[in-house]
């Protein structure tokens, strides 16, 4: 690998993974740290539907999802940097320039822009760590670097929260304008590149369209991505919802964000777990206990909320949504991982066309579990049962009908 600064010392271990994270989570601030503010901005931008509100969201993925496709070409043919650097200089433009829409229409398009800049952070970090680990060791850096990456959803509402005290709901783009500076002058300084010349790919449409095909022939990778596609979207539909859930369901008010922080710290939790664990038990057990587990608590959750008219008592819905999430953190980090470990040659190329599909396929699912939000958590809970249901059938497809296979993290077929 080249180090475009040798004179600040060869990256670290530890450093690495956090660098990873802090890129990672840009895309988790764009949509986390604002859920406080979506009230403030329906009323300030003139936006009756409260269900409308989502749409700030849901636009912003749209946007991520489809930057993923042009992220990973390029980065498999120019190397990681410049496309990381590139995308992150977007993501800063439209945050300010969003500060600044005088409409909701024109809020939307900025976060559009937002989305195609933030793209390169997903489909960057993973092809990074996908350049430099495979196997169980992937697995091990991606869960220690979701683990850091989850930091941000658990503060990030309460940071909305502070901002909104001080200042109007613009400032909250502006903020991450200025984290995003932050994070991009610390991969200028001390990101390496990690794809070689030697294995870069032309920019053709016989190499793109020929990546892509590799991509989606595997059958066990593209199946396990279609599994973390289903998980994603159970999780968007809730996030869509947290703010309706937590304030106008069970009126926690100013206490939202802590609520929202539980859930996401366990997340954090459950991802250093798995990163402890995941030499030791294998990819594929975990992931396959975990989503059977996610399915069965979503579940009950479900069951719950129908037996007392979508209204649960907090500490039972909380309680429920915990250990879905928590197994929500070993099933990602692992099925991500599968979903790469035969596609290393192509890393960049498979990362843009799983984002791609996990984003945008998740947001269309999360949104429309979103717009049945119906004044109780029955859609919510809907949402995440079917769709953990559906992941179980794609890794039962994957692989080909049979869980806890014997055959540990070898290359797949």
């Amino acid at each position: 690998m080249t180090q475009p600064h040798p004179h600040l010392g060869a990256l670290s271990r530890p450093e690495f993974v956090a660098l990873i994270a802090a890129i990672m989570s840009l895309n988790a601030l764009a949509i986390d740290v604002m859920l406080p503010a979506l009230p403030h901005m329906a009323e300030a931008l003139g936006i009756a539907n409260a269900n409308d509100r989502q749409y700030v969201v849901s636009v912003y993925m749209l946007g991520f999802g489809v930057g993923q496709l042009l992220v990973g070409p390029l980065s498999d043919r120019f190397g990681r940097r410049m496309p990381l650097l590139l995308g992150i200089g977007l993501y800063i433009a439209a945050a300010l320039a969003a500060a600044a829409a005088p409409s909701f229409g024109m809020l939307l398009a900025m976060r559009l822009v937002q989305g195609l800049g933030a793209a390169s952070t997903r489909v960057i970090a993973v092809a990074v760590v996908r350049d430099r680990f495979s196997g169980s060791a992937m697995a091990e850096v991606m869960s220690l670097a979701f683990m850091v990456f989850m930091v941000i959803p658990v503060v990030a509402p309460s940071i909305g929260e502070v901002l909104l005290a001080f200042a109007p709901w613009q400032s909250i783009f502006l903020f991450m304008g200025v984290l995003a500076l932050a994070f991009g002058g610390w991969a200028f300084l001390r990101l390496p590149e990690t794809l070689a010349p030697a294995q870069r790919r032309p920019l053709t449409a016989a190499s793109i369209f020929g990546g892509f095909r590799i991509v989606v022939s595997n059958r066990a990778a593209f199946w396990y991505a279609m599994a973390g596609t289903c998980t994603f979207g159970a999780l968007f539909g809730f996030i869509s919802t947290a703010q309706q859930i937590y304030v106008d369901i069970y009126g926690l008010g100013v206490w939202f964000p802590a609520a929202f922080a539980f859930v996401a710290g366990l997340m954090a939790v459950s991802s250093f777990l798995n990163s402890r664990i995941v030499r030791r038990w294998g990819m594929r057990n975990i992931s396959h206990l975990a989503i059977l587990a996610f399915t069965g608590l979503s579940g009950l959750l479900l069951l719950a909320s129908v037996a007392l008219d979508g209204h649960p008592p907090l500490w039972l819905f909380l309680g429920l949504l915990s250990g879905v999430m928590f197994m929500f953190g070993w099933a990602a980090s692992n099925m991500n991982s599968l979903s790469l470990q035969p596609l290393g040659a192509v890393a960049g190329t498979a990362s843009s066309v799983f984002g791609f599909i996990q984003t945008l396929g998740g947001a269309l699912m999360g949104g429309f579990v979103g717009q049945q939000f119906d004044g109780t958590v029955i859609p919510t809970a809907a949402g995440y049962f079917v769709l953990g249901a559906l992941a179980v059938v794609c890794v039962l497809i994957a692989e080909r009908g049979r869980m806890f296979a014997a055959a540990e993290d070898a290359a797949l077929a």
